[in-house]
């Protein structure tokens, strides 16, 4: 059985501990925890997750206010106001093409609608076509913009919320 909602700071702890277990020696996972929690625990983000026996095994991440970004197109992203960015969306291997992305998005989505979002942007690396795939499926294609990050085109795109 598969579970659908916003994270608890636990499920928090949980993501960010096995992000640590599996990057071992690098210490910035430990700093960006915090960040990351405390900015959940402040509403500029909120994480929501697909859980099972309860364990967080998805998550994606909805950024509310723009300088929780990390980027000179951050004002294209989230404006503070109507426009919210999608962030670190993820699911382990084998919950793989089960829908559960899908559901974590029909979320998301809501919960933005409800707080006055009326757009969301989101960003995916060009060579990850699969990914680029599911988030047109999803909407997100009015194109944005692209930018180079770490030598990896990334491409922008924006939904606007009829929810």
């Amino acid at each position: 059985m598969f579970e659908y909602r916003k994270a608890t700071t636990e499920d928090l702890e949980r993501i960010w501990d096995k992000d640590i277990a599996e990057n071992a020696g690098d210490p910035r996972y430990p700093e960006w925890k915090t960040q990351f929690i405390n900015a959940n625990k402040r509403k500029k983000i909120i994480t929501f997750v697909v859980v099972t026996d309860g364990d967080p095994v998805g998550q994606a991440t909805l950024v509310l206010l723009k300088d929780v970004i990390d980027s000179e197109i951050k004002g294209i992203l989230c404006n503070d106001r109507d426009t919210a960015y999608i962030s670190t969306v993820r699911i382990e291997k084998q919950f793989e093409a089960q829908g559960h992305i899908s559901k974590l998005f029909k979320l998301m989505e809501k919960t933005a609608a409800d707080i006055g979002i009326k757009y969301l942007t989101i960003g995916c690396e060009a060579k990850m076509t699969r990914n680029l795939a599911i988030y047109l499926h999803f909407g997100y294609t009015e194109y944005l913009t692209s930018i180079t990050d770490d030598g990896d085109l990334i491409l922008f795109f924006r939904k606007a919320l009829t929810i």
